[in-house]
């Protein structure tokens, strides 16, 4: 197998150098040499990137996918880490659903104005409600009013 230089691994993978240079930062991936000033990847580098690739549309952090490699560069990952992201998305899933759905109702609703719309009401009410309980309790404006 011959080793791919940075270059190849970042025409064939669709990904920045710079990216794979961070990635190599956060431990996620590793060249095996050099050619000149050029990084060398082992060929398998490009099934690892695809790895990551699913572990981020998954929604892992960078730092998660790093933890479901072992020492010896195999993936080893958790299948209870991956029931619970499964269903985190599940609940994503029902969220953006709800959201289509009311926002589907107000572009049709006959109301005057979509304030007068009682789906509509509950639909912001909902992410206000959504918006408060993930802000950190005494944010900027708590810190501003304090200076």
């Amino acid at each position: 197998m011959k080793a791919l230089d940075i270059a190849e691994v970042a025409q064939r993978s669709g990904l920045p150098a710079s990216t794979l240079r961070f990635y190599e930062e956060k431990g996620l991936i590793a060249p095996i040499g050099r050619r000149g000033l050029r990084r060398l990847y082992h060929p398998g580098i490009l099934e690892r990137l695809s790895l990551i690739a699913l572990g981020r549309t998954a929604g892992f952090s960078l730092d998660e996918i790093a933890g479901m490699f072992a020492a010896d560069g195999l993936p080893q990952i958790r299948r209870g880490q991956l029931a619970e992201k499964a269903d985190e998305l599940d609940r994503s899933i029902r969220r953006m659903t709800a959201l289509r759905d009311g926002l589907r109702h107000a572009a049709r609703c006959p109301a005057p104005n979509h304030m007068e719309c009682p789906t509509f009401r509950r639909l912001v009410r909902a992410a206000g409600l959504r918006t408060a309980r993930s802000r950190p309790a005494g944010g900027k404006a708590a810190r501003r009013r304090s200076r």
